[in-house]
């Protein structure tokens, strides 16, 4: 549906993760995949989140849906933003699709927002890499060197950032495609009534790393071992921590992940678990190995639910980690792994689930799980 107007090569070499840039007709014919007031109508439920950010009196104000009115939206200065609206729109959902160049597993979710004129929410530097694509409207841009700025809260849910000199300075108009690396501070401002779609590629900090793994390891209650000093000398400097001590202590962290290969039960676990709600409807009545097959064979295609996490590991190729659980394809990992490749599936898996029940039985129950749906 969307085709991307980019050298992938040459924008990995120069750009990803290096320097900001602008990709003129990224996508070309553009054409918004959802309307504002479906935007509206989103941002009008519980499960998702939504926020509506405006000045004021010259002062930022941000406000968490769901929402029942939008008032605010019929004057200038306002912006509506939903977030993983690939979680819950089908159309929306391709516009992810093209930047699969990149890992599966970086990507975050797709936000969408509505800006009324001069409507933006500050400027502020965000932690993780970024496509903005620009659809229905124009919006003035600015970008700034990747440095050290002091950043403060503008409102309780707004963080900005001190004012900076502009690299790229840009008025985006429907297909072009604003890439901001992580750490690059920049703003945007709406010219005239606009639509920007927002393709973020998530990278977890050492923070979020260690306390995730510290919660998995808690929660599969491992044996864990307990510092021991056996051969203890009389102590003349009780207050000191001894060099032999610390290097123990430091032993028993890295005892639980001695090898990558021991990270692996786990981070599949946290990369795959989706961060927003996903729109998961499962089946009552859970269909049959046969019907599945029946399906396939009248041509139906099954399509990956929107936001749904699938990863595998090149060292271990018969985990699957969809959703937060682990699953086991030995035996038939050419079919795991296309799952976890493709957004969508059709004939070209038929024979393989034909041939092996144990293959059969585990796509069988993905879709009983609501993770792939027939189209």
């Amino acid at each position: 549906m969307f085709e991307l107007n980019l050298d992938i090569n040459q924008f990995l070499d120069t750009y990803w993760q290096k320097k900001p840039t602008v990709i003129k007709n990224g996508f070309i014919d553009f054409e918004d995949p959802i309307l504002p007031d479906e935007i509206a109508g989103l941002a009008m439920e519980e499960e998702i989140e939504s926020r509506l950010v405006y000045q004021e009196e010259d002062k930022w104000q941000a406000e968490s849906g769901p929402f029942e009115t939008f008032e605010r939206l019929e004057k200038d200065g306002a912006t509506l933003l939903i977030q993983a609206v690939d979680h819950w729109h089908e159309d929306a959902q391709q516009l992810v699709r093209p930047f699969r160049f990149l890992p599966n597993w970086r990507i975050d979710d797709l936000m969408i927002s509505y800006s009324t004129p001069k409507g933006g929410v500050g400027p502020h530097i965000d932690n993780y890499d970024v496509f903005i694509i620009q659809g229905k409207g124009k919006r003035h841009w600015r970008v700034g060197e990747k440095k050290a700025l002091q950043e403060f809260a503008a409102h309780g849910a707004l963080k900005h950032c001190e004012a900076f000199a502009a690299l790229i300075d840009v008025v985006l108009e429907p297909g072009d495609i604003l890439y901001i690396p992580c750490g690059f501070p920049h703003e945007g401002y709406a010219v005239e009534p606009s639509m920007n779609y927002s393709v973020g590629f998530r990278a977890p900090d050492q923070n979020d790393l260690i306390s995730s793994f510290a919660d998995y390891c808690l929660d599969i209650d491992q044996t864990a071992q307990r510092y021991l000093d056996p051969e203890m000398i009389i102590r003349e400097r009780p207050g000191r921590i001894e060099e032999q001590e610390l290097n123990e202590l430091h032993r028993l962290l890295i005892e639980r992940s001695k090898s990558p290969v021991d990270l692996i039960p786990w981070f599949g676990r946290m990369i795959s678990e989706a961060k927003h709600e996903l729109d998961i409807a499962s089946s009552d009545i859970p269909q049959t190995n046969q019907q599945i097959l029946d399906l396939f064979e009248a041509g139906a295609q099954f399509i990956r639910l929107g936001g749904l996490r699938a990863v595998y590991f090149q060292q271990s190729p018969e985990l699957l980690f969809i959703n937060g659980e682990q699953f086991n394809c030995e035996g038939f990992t050419e079919l795991g792994h296309h799952l976890c490749d493709q957004d969508e599936v059709a004939g070209e898996i038929v024979e393989l689930l034909s041939e092996d029940e144990n293959a059969l039985t585990l796509f069988t129950r993905l879709v009983n799980l609501g993770y792939w749906y027939a189209a």
